[in-house]
């Protein structure tokens, strides 16, 4: 039986081994702007890291995303420092079907490979299977982005196809898609498999 969404969802924080994900506001413009120079994420063509000044309009345009009912935007945050370290967000909300994928997914250079991507998904898929019900997680991620397609499958998601010619690029170049997906009832074997591997 599936269980529709509140629609819109309400911002809530999330939190836990050394992260917060806080809901996105327009005063963390500046702390994203640090986050995104850790490597000058802006280069890279298959990211949605905001270009420098533009963070502002990237933040505006998230929370037009929530306003509307099918994104809720979060920024990521050391818990230690509380250090801006970058950000990520449900998006493509469908609350009829309890779905949403997780993504706009970015981190500071020094942040990844650590243990932040791993933190940021479990607390994520925990709050939309254990508090919201829903039935499925997706993801969707470029071609050429091995690295998030990595980082994907390591969570246990099921490959469920590749849309060709699905969208541009930022330098206008035309992306194949791949698409992930975790159901509700893979959710507790995921569950602990990531359980196993959070920082103690």
């Amino acid at each position: 039986m599936i269980t529709p969404f509140p629609k819109p969802l309400a911002p809530i924080q999330l939190e836990g081994h050394g992260l917060v994900l806080q809901p996105m506001r327009l005063a963390h413009a500046e702390g994203l702007r640090n986050a995104a120079a850790d490597g000058q994420l802006w280069n890279l063509t298959f990211t949605s890291v905001p270009d420098p000044g533009q963070e502002t309009a990237y933040i505006e345009a998230a929370l037009k995303g929530q306003q509307e009912g099918h994104m809720l935007p979060f920024v990521v945050l050391d818990a230690k420092s509380r250090k801006i370290i970058g950000t990520t967000r449900y998006h493509d909300i469908v609350p009829e079907i309890a779905r949403l994928e997780i993504g706009y997914t970015w981190y500071g250079q020094s942040w990844q490979r650590t243990h932040v991507n791993t933190v940021c998904k479990y607390l994520m898929l925990f709050y939309a299977f254990e508090s919201l019900k829903a039935n499925v997680v997706g993801w969707r991620t470029d071609n050429l982005n091995q690295r998030s397609q990595n980082a994907i499958e390591r969570l246990g998601a099921k490959k469920d196809g590749v849309l060709r010619g699905h969208a541009l690029r930022r330098d206008g170049t035309v992306r194949d898609t791949h698409m992930y997906s975790v159901m509700q009832e893979e959710w507790p074997a995921i569950k602990q498999q990531l359980k196993e591997k959070l920082p103690k």
